[in-house]
């Protein structure tokens, strides 16, 4: 059954996409012909006025044909007036941004929602679990309150910022020579906590790891439940939004290391972590449909035809110009978008197919 509402999370995205299109295309006073989810041969069909409405039978996404977005397109004279070529420049900016826009005002709706109502868990300077084989296993325990570490206690900050210093105090801590997983640090860190209500000093060398990418001791902290006001709310779903919106500019800016083209994933990897966040909860749910919308909207901005934002940027080009980029530019431009977008496709897919049959993808 989670599949299923996989299924309609990505269906309502494709649809609020596309509606953005229409809604702003009808506003300005564009023809639009057809308000498609999916692509291919036609399942089921309405026409209501000038738009046929309707669903097709191959899954990848929706589609809305406005009048005359093709040049050379052959416009009745009785819809040329209504043709989106024939409508100023930034009309055609609006309705294009208008899809993108749907996606992030939806996802920033959603991160509200879900802030507002549940608040978030905050991490506190407590040993939650010790894990095995590790420099804290022996010497830290479940419960320890860590109050200082090499000497700083940090009381002036808050307390995310109070563990981040925690974690930067001991990643300071680095091996002799190149930094390898299991590597141990040069020097011991200290470590001062209270147990039992009685303060404890340890020393404990960190090991470099990979996965973390820095040096750790090897715990985990504690966490509790934070309400917080929709002041708050706001804040906090805009920075969550402003964290992914800059991860994926790095991603798509440093595609040429791999260790950003392993963070590229596709529709069978968003699939299955779909599925398998839908069977932890509702919240976790509606956190990940937020994060696919913010991302089908600032994908969606890059500018590269066939995407939105490819238009966008071509349009921006023609007002600088004060005249109309060549058709044979659009076509070599689109020609190169399309290579772009199927690599794009095939990397997310050999990434997903990596990691299904790795170690899967790793949702907790």
């Amino acid at each position: 059954m989670s599949w299923f509402w996989v299924f309609v999370g990505f269906c309502l995205l494709i649809v609020l996409h596309e509606a953005g299109h229409f809604v702003a295309a009808k506003a300005t006073g564009m023809r639009v012909e057809r308000f498609f989810l999916f692509f291919g041969p036609t399942i089921w069909s309405f026409r209501r006025g000038e738009t046929e409405y309707g669903v097709k039978s191959i899954p990848l996404g929706g589609y809305v044909k406005i009048t005359g977005m093709n040049p050379e397109e052959d416009v009745p004279p009785e819809h040329e007036a209504n043709a989106y070529f024939r409508k100023p420049v930034w009309k055609r900016i609006v309705v294009v941004a208008a899809g993108p826009a749907v996606n992030v005002v939806l996802a920033f709706a959603i991160l509200f929602g879900v802030f507002w109502v549940n608040g978030h868990l905050e991490g506190v300077p407590r040993v939650s679990k010790v894990d095995k084989g590790t420099a804290a296993a022996g010497v830290l325990e479940p419960g320890d309150e860590i109050v200082a570490v090499d000497g700083s206690r940090y009381l002036e900050r808050s307390g995310e910022e109070r563990l981040g210093k925690f974690i930067e105090e001991v990643a300071a801590h680095e091996c002799r020579g190149k930094q390898v997983d299991g590597c141990i640090a040069e020097t011991p860190v200290e470590v001062q906590v209270r147990r039992n209500g009685e303060l404890k000093t340890f020393e404990v060398r960190p090991r470099y790891s990979e996965e973390a990418g820095r040096a750790v001791i090897g715990f985990s902290y504690s966490s509790r439940h934070v309400d917080v006001g929709p002041g708050a709310a706001i804040g906090e779903a805009g920075d969550a939004i402003w964290e992914v919106a800059s991860g994926t500019f790095h991603v798509f800016t440093h595609l040429f290391e791999s260790e950003q083209r392993k963070q590229v994933s596709g529709v069978v990897g968003i699939s299955d972590v779909g599925h398998q966040v839908i069977e932890q909860g509702l919240e976790k749910a509606l956190l990940l449909l937020a994060l696919v919308s913010l991302s089908l909207g600032l994908v969606n901005l890059l500018p590269i035809l066939p995407l939105d934002g490819g238009h966008i940027f071509w349009a921006v080009v023609e007002k600088l110009r004060g005249r109309p980029v060549s058709l044979r530019v659009m076509e070599r431009a689109t020609m190169v978008g399309i290579a772009v977008v199927l690599m794009f496709f095939f990397l997310g897919l050999s990434n997903d197919i990596g990691r299904i049959t790795g170690e899967g993808f790793e949702v907790r």
